[in-house]
């Protein structure tokens, strides 16, 4: 048992430590003299941009929570019209990048824009332009990521509802609850690691974009980190940036860590786990949640989804110059190498910290889990930085061949830094399932003579089974849409569906950018049907 301790903790914490040396790379860039530009920023719009990042972030954590647990809950507890279909179709937003959903907006309600050609074929000749609603500026940014990543909140707690046991159904009903006092009281709550881990996602999501708040011109932090590497060449204070932007990570997992140190979420009950019935609703009541549900559906997906294909329709040529199947190979080969490397030691991290536990480990896990709050730029850099440090000091310093070309301009730099991005959204994902597995389970199973391999394997693996689906989800749509780590790293000639709509939006051809833009929400949204369909099959609700 004692060798089996050492190989789950030293493996855990191997894993914690390569994905820390990127971001530790960052910390150690905070010591390093900057340019004049810090003076200048310091001066004028860093105040700015902390507040904007603060409103943006407050705002999209709100809506975001609303309309992820709101269409979660809907879906997983009740049966109205069209359910099912609701089910796996909310989460097809899940398919378009942000800054998409933010030239599709712009591109709508701007004028002369699509809203005002719709109105002028349908009324006539007129004034439209004054009538029809502008959302761009703070307003624009806050709904373009909003819509884009609630799916982080509505997937991870659908997942956690489907597993609410009936007796919580019971337990409100004895009590006296009402509905919504019980979803309040009891089912809110029990779902709380979920909710926190899709929450979490969200923060570091929000925080770490460039795209929308750059089209929208949102000074934010991020946008400071990208002027103060590309405008004023200053990788220094671009990481100083990163540093301050870790910090206030730190402090929101420490906050709810802290929140429910002592909280329980797996039920202990002798009757056992009953699976819950849905509830029916009235005529009225089934108006509403299709109402609901449709209006999420619409407003994340076939909005942008109908506005990319418009633009394809009205200018067919620029179909022409794309090699689709040389970008779809590209972009799945891209997303099945990094999902399979994310999963399995995401899988080893965590059941190392549950049989270790180590504070020690624990502490570097949570470390390592803020990857996902420093922009894909800067992880680029600092991994740049460090394979030409370590190269120059450790390789060359043993008489060994240049590693450069090995990790930098190759599928394998590229893998690694998608691992250290996204290996937060893997970690939480997985560490939420675990939060449903006693610790007693665990004990049963030695009493029965099951190793700790055996154990994580026959035991663990199978009940994260429907879990681990959801997080390849999230994983794959995640890469589909990188932009930034992929644009530099990626090896010569090798391009993918967003990093050539980034190249026709960079040259002010917004038309053409629709073409790649439109097939990356159809290969995203491809996926996630089948994907889901089988998530939906397994659980055989």
């Amino acid at each position: 048992m004692f060798r089996f301790f050492n190989l789950w903790f030293i493996s855990s914490l191997l894993v914690s430590i390569f994905v820390i040396i990127p971001i530790f790379t960052v910390f150690t860039s905070f010591f390093e003299n900057t340019s004049d530009y810090y003076e200048l920023l310091k001066n004028t719009f860093l105040i700015e941009y902390i507040t904007n990042s603060l409103i943006l972030l407050i705002f999209v954590l709100i809506i975001t929570f609303l309309i992820g647990t709101g269409t979660a809950y809907v879906v997983s507890f009740y049966t109205f019209p069209f359910c099912n279909f609701f089910k796996w179709a909310i989460i097809l937003s899940f398919a378009v990048p942000p800054y998409i959903y933010a030239y599709s907006l712009t591109a709508f309600f701007e004028n002369y824009g699509t809203a005002f050609t719709i109105l002028k074929n349908l009324f006539g000749d007129g004034d439209y332009n004054k009538n029809i609603p502008k959302f761009d500026g703070m307003l624009g940014a806050i709904l373009s990521i909003s819509f884009s990543l609630f799916a982080y909140v509505y997937i991870l707690t659908r997942a956690s509802f489907l597993y609410q046991s009936q007796n919580l159904i019971e337990l409100g009903k004895n009590l006296g609850f009402s509905k919504f006092r019980s979803f309040y009281k009891i089912i809110l709550p029990s779902a709380r690691p979920a909710i926190v881990a899709g929450l979490s996602l969200v923060a570091m999501e929000t925080l770490a974009e460039f795209g929308a708040v750059d089209f929208f011109s949102i000074n934010t932090l991020t946008t400071g980190i990208y002027n103060s590497w590309i405008a004023f060449d200053d990788l220094a204070f671009a990481n100083r940036i990163s540093f301050f932007l870790l910090l206030f990570i730190f402090a929101l997992f420490l906050l709810e860590n802290l929140s429910r140190r002592n909280a329980k979420y797996h039920l202990n009950v002798r009757s056992g786990f009953k699976r819950k019935e849905k509830i029916k609703l009235s005529r009225n009541k089934s108006y509403l949640a299709f109402t609901f549900c449709f209006l999420v559906f619409f407003l994340s997906f076939l909005f942008p989804l109908t506005q990319m294909l418009y633009w394809t329709i009205k200018f067919p040529e620029n179909l022409f110059d794309l090699n689709i199947f040389i970008l779809l190979k590209n972009t799945l080969y891209l997303v099945s190498l990094s999902s399979f490397v994310l999963i399995l030691f995401s899988l080893l991290s965590n059941y190392g910290n549950r049989v270790s536990k180590s504070k020690t480990l624990n502490f570097m896990s949570t470390l390592s889990i803020s990857g996902y709050a420093i922009p894909g730029v800067i992880l680029a850099i600092a991994f740049i930085t460090f394979i030409a440090w370590f190269d120059e000091s450790i390789v060359k310093l043993l008489g060994f061949t240049s590693i450069k070309k090995i990790f930098i301009g190759s599928i394998l730099g590229l893998v690694l830094v998608y691992f250290v991005r996204f290996y937060s959204l893997a970690f939480n994902g997985i560490k939420s399932g675990y939060e449903k597995i006693n610790i007693s389970v665990d004990e049963s199973a030695y009493l029965l003579g099951y190793s700790k391999r055996k154990t994580f394997m026959n035991i663990h693996v199978p009940f994260l089974r429907n879990s681990l689906l959801f997080i390849v989800i999230l994983i794959s749509l995640e890469i589909i849409r990188e932009l930034p780590i992929t644009l530099i790293l990626r090896p010569f000639n090798f391009e993918t569906f967003a990093t050539t709509a980034y190249i026709s939006a960079s040259e002010d051809l917004l038309e053409a950018a629709a073409v790649p833009a439109l097939f990356l929400i159809l290969i995203a949204s491809s996926f996630i049907l089948v994907t889901s369909k089988y998530i939906l099959r397994e659980i055989n609700e």
